[in-house]
This record gives structure tokens, C-alpha cells and sequence, in this order.
């Protein structure tokens, strides 16, 4: 095994130089410092590489390899010790002081070089941010929403969606919207709408502006609004007083508009402020439209049926039947009506008024205000109210079956139902050949 190479200082060209012997001390003395810090064992490699004294170069009166070299911080220029400054950065070669932390690059937006994908996530903000609605887009989602609320009644299910949507500036086209759908239906409708313009205003959906402004709106279209609805002017004035009466509008809207209207908002103002100054009109407004179809009593349901087909009965004016009909709305009710018909042409025992109450009756059936499900249960009462009816009408049976067979031949009624119709046997009263009355015993 080869021996290492004794390593001796030597002498530099500044140390040949210099002019002193303290000089001279100084260099000898730095130069034998720096062979003990470059000491080191090397390894195998180094030691049997055949190479390894060729990486070995000479600096000053150090012998350094190539690895040392790489990592090593002092100048090549052999001036400083490769430390950092003791105030401040490290000067060429170094890193600046021990410990020291940079600061973090600051990403402005401003920067030409800025890119947003540096972002970390924790500084993005995140806010969601609902688009304006225009007017048609308006129309497009509302319009469904208070058409399915005429079917169900339910003013939650309409309030909620409009909440989400971003509509400040167009709050008074609910207004317009809601009463303008309403003119085209029946009076069960625009309580309907009268009730969710009043929960509209108590959930601070619209305020009192809003409601002015779509009034006015409402004013200013009256014209095309009588084209399809000629009574715009009266119900739009009930409107009106209604909502002046649940405190959703202020009355000195109706006084304030009265001084310079045209003639058809005349009309208008002149019924909302007739309603108003009427006495007790504050609570007579609560019922501007009448009971709700299915809401009203069934008493008072039957009342106005009977006096809609005694009114029949007296004028024979069908096409009024039909009106009355259709303002009770009551669908599901009809079968009251077949019902209380035939029941009035039972007891007046004559040809005439059977005649005209299945006119009446195919006329309902054939337009389609009756249907044949609630014919048919209205025919099923009439049979099993025989019994009682018979008591105050001794021949019920016998007109019964006259107004069967003139339904059947109408068309009203099937032949199946002609059929089950009960009938009343003839009762057989004790003969003078019977055992009952004959003398002779029976044995």
C-alpha cells in the first residue's frame, strides 16, 4: 500500500514579496491554518484511483480536489475568509448572513408579469355574484311561477324562488304580472292574488313603491288589458281598494291620481275609491271577490244552486245557467246540481219542467261543465233518496222512470244505468178466494 505524500509548506510568491518579517509571519501562519481545515481522510476511491492525483491542483500552499472546490465559499481571489458580513450580506460568492429569511415575492395584480395561477387558495376569495335579470328574462321565469300558484294556493312556494333571484329594479312587474294573470281568471283566482301581494309586502319582497309602480303600469295598459278582459277598469279598482284595505297600499295614492287621469283610469280610480268610501268598506273588501270555490259553506253552495235552476226554470235562458255555473266553481260539486235538478222536477209532477231540467241537463253534459262521472253520482243519489223523497211525493216512481227514459234517449245516462234504477213494486192486497177469508178450514 502506497504511502500518502508528505505535504510541506513551501513558500508563496507573496510571501517572497513581502517587505517585513511580521508580513511574512502572517502568511505563513494563515497558509498552515488552511492545510488543517482542508485535512481530511480520504476515501478508497481516492486512494487507488489511478486518477485521483490528476484532480489535485494547487492553491496557494493547499492541495484541494475537485469536490472541495465545488463546495468551497472563499474567492479565488484569496481575499476574505468566505464568511458572511457581520452587518450585512456576504459579499461575491456568498448568501448573506447565517439565519437570514427572505421575503416572500408579493404577487401584484398590476404587474405585467402577474399570473393569477400563483395564487395560493387561501388568498382568493370566493363571492358569488347573481346576474341581473332583463324584463323578457323576467317574464320568463315569473310568469310559471304565479301560474302554478293559481293551482296550488301556496304563497311560500312562490316567495322563496323570487328571493334567490336578483331583481331590485324589477319588483314592480310582480305586481303587474300577478294582476294581469288574474284578470282572466275567476274570483277564487284573484283572492288568490289578492293574498300574495299581501304576503309579498309583508315579507318585504315589494314595498309600497313597488305597488304604486305597478299599478300604474297596470293603468297605463288598460286599453289592451279591456281587449281581452272588457271589465279590466271595475276589477282592477277592486284590486285596488283590496290592497289600500290590507295596508299594502297607501289611500292617498287613489287621490293623488284622481286629480289628472285619462278617461279609462278614471274609471278605474272612481270604483277602487267607491268601494273605499262606502260604509264599512275597509271589511266589506275582504269579501270583493266572494268566497273561494271550495271554500265556501255547503249550504250556501246549495242555496245558490237551487236558485241557479229555479232562475232556469222561470227565464230558460241556458247560456246564463251556464255562467252561474262557472262562477261557482265548484267542479267537483256538479253532482249537486244533477241532483237538486231532478229533485225539483219530481215534485212539481209536470211534463213541461221535465222537459226543460234534461234540456238543462244534456246542455251542461254536451258543453262539458258536467262531466259523466259526476252525472252518474248525481243519478246514484236521486236512487237511493227514493225512499225518502216517495214520502213527501207518493208518484216519484213513476216520473222517475219518465225522466230516466228521456235522459237515456239524450244520452245523458247509459242504458246499464237506466236499469239499476230502483222501482217500486205494486203491493198485493188479501182477495176473497184466499185461505185468509175463505170459511172452511184448511184441513
Amino acid at each position: 500500500m502506497a504511502e500518502h505524500p508528505k505535504l510541506t509548506p513551501t513558500a508563496s510568491s507573496e510571501m517572497m514579496q513581502a517587505t517585513s518579517l511580521a508580513d511574512r509571519n502572517q502568511l505563513t501562519n494563515g497558509a498552515i491554518n488552511n492545510l488543517k481545515k482542508s485535512s481530511r481522510t480520504r476515501s478508497k476511491s481516492e486512494s487507488h484511483h489511478p486518477s485521483s492525483d490528476k484532480q489535485k491542483e494547487l492553491y496557494g500552499v493547499v492541495v484541494k480536489s475537485a469536490k472541495d472546490r465545488a463546495h468551497d465559499r472563499k474567492p479565488k481571489n484569496m481575499k476574505g475568509s468566505g464568511k458572511p458580513k457581520k452587518a450585512g450580506g456576504g459579499g461575491k460568492g456568498t448568501w448573506g448572513k447565517n439565519g437570514e429569511i427572505y421575503e416572500e415575492e408579493c404577487n401584484d395584480p398590476q404587474d405585467p408579469n402577474y399570473d393569477s395561477e400563483t395564487d395560493k387558495p387561501e388568498d382568493l376569495v370566493m363571492q358569488e355574484v347573481i346576474p341581473d335579470l332583463t324584463s323578457a328574462e323576467f317574464d320568463v321565469v315569473v310568469t310559471p311561477l304565479l301560474q302554478e300558484f293559481f293551482e296550488h294556493g301556496i304563497t311560500f312556494e312562490v316567495i322563496e324562488p323570487l328571493k334567490e333571484l336578483n331583481i331590485t329594479h324589477l319588483k314592480h312587474r310582480i305586481v303587474y304580472l300577478l294582476v294581469t294573470l288574474a284578470l282572466e281568471k275567476k274570483g277564487a283566482q284573484r283572492e288568490l292574488a289578492s293574498v300574495l301581494l299581501s304576503d309579498l309586502y309583508g315579507e318585504r319582497l315589494v314595498c309600497e313603491q313597488d305597488m304604486e309602480l305597478g299599478f300604474q303600469a297596470l293603468m297605463n295598459t288598460l286599453p289592451d288589458l279591456q281587449l281581452d278582459t272588457p271589465d279590466a277598469t271595475t276589477i282592477l279598482g277592486q284590486f285596488m281598494a283590496r290592497c289600500i284595505a290590507d295596508d299594502c297600499l297607501n289611500p292617498i295614492y287613489i287621490r293623488e291620481h284622481l286629480e289628472h287621469p285619462n278617461d279609462i283610469q278614471r274609471q278605474a280610480l272612481t270604483t277602487a275609491n267607491t268601494y273605499l268610501q262606502s260604509r264599512h268598506g275597509l271589511v266589506r273588501l275582504d269579501t270583493v271577490w266572494g268566497f273561494g270555490g271550495g271554500n265556501r259553506p255547503v249550504k250556501t253552495l246549495i242555496k245558490e244552486i237551487v236558485l241557479m235552476i229555479r232562475e232556469y226554470l222561470a227565464s230558460k235562458d241556458m247560456a246564463e245557467a251556464e255562467r252561474c255555473l262557472s262562477d261557482l266553481d265548484v267542479p267537483h260539486f256538479h253532482h249537486e246540481i244533477v241532483y237538486e235538478a231532478i229533485q225539483i222536477a219530481l215534485e212539481n209532477n209536470s211534463e213541461v219542467i221535465i222537459e226543460a231540467i234534461v234540456g238543462l241537463l244534456k246542455h251542461f253534459f254536451t258543453c262539458g261543465m258536467v262531466s259523466i262521472d259526476q252525472m252518474n253520482s248525481g243519478f246514484k243519489r236521486i236512487f237511493e233518496s227514493m225512499d225518502d223523497i216517495v214520502i213527501d211525493v207518493p208518484r216519484a216512481y213513476k216520473y222517475l222512470d219518465v225522466v230516466l227514459d228521456k235522459s237515456c234517449r239524450a244520452g245523458i245516462i247509459t242504458l246499464a244505468m237506466r236499469q239499476s234504477a230502483p222501482s217500486r213494486g205494486r203491493k198485493r192486497f188479501v182477495s176473497e178466494g184466499d185461505f185468509g177469508m175463505s170459511p172452511r178450514p184448511l184441513i
